[in-house]
């Protein structure tokens, strides 16, 4: 059965699902991270890239040739990746048929800022979970 867990009011929402990708990392998991919006996905990748001197967290998107051999992968269209062990969703929706794409995760996380209108959503969200 898949554990949905919502991080509610965190002080800046990539910032924090940096940290969580690194735990999960260290942990020895792999991750797809998702959301439809391409602005978010790109401002993700690059904040993984920036957000500790001391960090490496090896990524690419879900849809290149390194995806089967890269432990995050970074997805817009969630149908189309591959389950893993943790699904990290950044989107302010539930995914398109949520409940079968959530079956390939054993962990969903989802990232809820302290913005009012985030915080609104997330409650949709899981309402509908």
């Amino acid at each position: 059965m898949t554990r949905i867990a919502f991080h509610f009011n965190v002080d800046h929402r990539l910032r924090y699902a940096c940290r969580v990708t690194r735990k999960a990392r260290a942990a020895g998991n792999r991750l797809v991270v998702y959301t439809r919006d391409a602005a978010r996905l790109a401002q993700f990748d690059e904040a993984l890239w920036t957000f500790s001197a001391l960090d490496f967290l090896p990524h690419v998107r879900a849809d290149s040739p390194l995806a089967a051999d890269t432990p995050i992968l970074l997805a817009d269209d969630a149908a189309h990746a591959p389950g893993s062990d943790v699904l990290l969703t950044l989107d302010d929706e539930a995914p398109p048929g949520y409940a079968e794409l959530f079956a390939r995760y054993p962990r969903v996380i989802e990232v809820v800022s302290q913005n009012d209108d985030d915080r609104a959503l997330a409650r949709v969200r899981l309402r509908s979970y």
